[in-house]
Parts: structure tokens; C-alpha cells; sequence
């Protein structure tokens, strides 16, 4: 089954952000919102009865901000934050970060080319600029979480993160699967990061379909090439589905 034939009227739409629905810049706050993004993620919201869902490594907050004006459910920092369809905010609760947050400036100021972002719970350091640096930033990064109470590590695409042990996006998916207007729909979760994994196993295990955007090895279902392809096929299945309706 193809991405745009798992979208339909009776789906839920869990929806990861970079490298999914936008393209990976060379730092987070670069990236650019593609024309008729959030007009398709609106219509498509409309068409699931408000069960579409970004969850991503994102604040909500920064969802929020490219996407404006719209609002959709979201689960941020992997899940430590959520807003539910009926707009209320479920928070996990915050463990020390300082052996962490320590580590990842010190990473910085001695590599200009790194970068640190700091989130509510979370703390990432980027060597989009200087590949050559994975192996330090793991291994730093790694041995202050060994210091840190209720933290584990999280590598994605040029990324490694500190986050609270007690979250991930399938279990912010769950969560999403048993509240109104997502419980008792199809799960159909698009993603294209390591970090993603998890929610491609956990919409399967309930019958769902997982989505990989780009290469690499996955356990979802399906497989679509970019963050373009799937845009595309987002809007060839909305089109399929109004004529059918029409």
C-alpha cells in the first residue's frame, strides 16, 4: 500500500516535522515552510475531524510558529509536551539537566561549528556543520546523561539529545490514540529519522501503517522518497477524495 492509498476519511495523521514535512536545513531555525503546507494540513484536518497531529523533536512552541496561523495537535520535545484536539497541554515533568546542559556549552564554545539547543527537558547538540565531530558529541553527550538521573540519549540526523527517559513518539501517539477525535481510527504515522522508529512500530502494532521519507533502513510499511513526494501525495489523495465526495 502506497502513502497517498493508507489516506483516508476513517485515518488518524501523525505527522513528524523535519525531513518530513519540510526539508532538514542547516540549522533549526532555518528552515523554510513550503507554499500550501499549512493550507493542506488544515484541509486535511478538516477532512479527519481534527485528528492530524505533528510530533516532533520541536517545542510546540516552534511548531506553532511555522505553521501560523494554524493550530494543530502536537507532541513536542519527543513527546514531554503535548496539546490535545481540545487544545489542553499535558506536560512530563522535568528532570535536572546540568550535567548535560554543562557538557553540551562546552561542546560549543570549543567547536564554533556545533550548536546547542535547549528545550523544556531536553538539550541537543547539532554537527550539521561539522560531521566530522559525531563521535565526540556522542560520546560527550552520552557520558553526562551516565551522570544524570531520568535522561537518555536520542541520535538522530546530525543531532544527539538528552531527553527524559520516560517519553518517545510512540508513546505520544498512544496517548493521542485514546483521546477524541483520534481513538478508533486507522494510525498512519510519516516520519524519516532514526527517532522516529519507535512510532512507526507502535501505529503497526495497532494495525496502523508507518511512512519512511527518504532512504535508510526502517520497519514502516511504506516508503516515500522526500518531504516533496510526500507533500504530493498528502494533496493527490485530498483531491481523490473530494471527487469521490463530489
Amino acid at each position: 500500500m502506497t502513502f497517498s492509498d493508507a489516506l483516508g476519511p476513517s485515518c488518524a495523521l501523525f505527522l513528524d516535522f523535519d525531513g518530513t514535512l519540510v526539508e532538514i536545513a542547516s540549522h533549526p531555525q532555518a528552515v523554510v515552510i513550503p507554499t500550501g503546507l499549512s493550507a493542506t494540513l488544515a484541509r486535511w484536518r478538516n477532512v479527519l475531524g481534527g485528528a492530524v497531529a505533528v510530533v516532533s523533536g520541536r517545542p510546540i512552541q516552534q511548531i506553532d510558529g511555522f505553521l501560523a496561523p494554524l493550530v494543530l495537535s502536537v507532541a513536542g520535545v519527543h513527546g514531554a509536551e503535548r496539546r490535545r484536539a481540545d487544545g489542553s497541554l499535558a506536560w512530563h515533568p522535568v528532570h535536572p539537566m546540568q550535567p548535560v546542559v554543562d557538557a553540551a556549552r562546552a561542546l560549543v564554545r570549543a567547536y564554533p561549528s556545533l550548536e546547542m539547543e535547549s528545550k523544556r527537558g531536553a538539550v541537543a547538540v547539532h554537527y550539521r556543520q561539522a560531521p566530522q565531530l559525531q563521535f565526540l558529541c556522542l560520546s560527550t553527550m552520552q557520558a553526562a546523561v551516565e551522570r544524570s538521573e531520568g535522561l537518555t540519549l536520542l541520535c538522530g540526523k546530525m543531532v544527539v539529545e538528552a531527553k527524559p527517559s520516560c517519553t518517545s513518539k510512540s508513546l505520544a501517539i498512544d496517548a493521542f490514540m485514546q483521546e477524541a477525535p483520534f481513538a478508533g481510527r486507522t494510525a498512519v504515522f510519516v516520519g524519516d529519522d532514526a527517532t522516529d522508529e519507535s512510532g512507526f512500530a507502535s501505529v503497526q502494532r495497532r494495525g496502523g501503517i508507518g511512512v519512511k521519507v527518504g532512504e535508510g533502513p526502517t520497519v514502516a510499511q511504506t516508503r516515500v522518497a522526500n518531504p516533496m513526494a510526500m507533500r504530493e501525495a498528502m494533496e493527490r489523495a485530498l483531491e481523490r477524495y473530494t471527487e469521490r465526495r463530489a
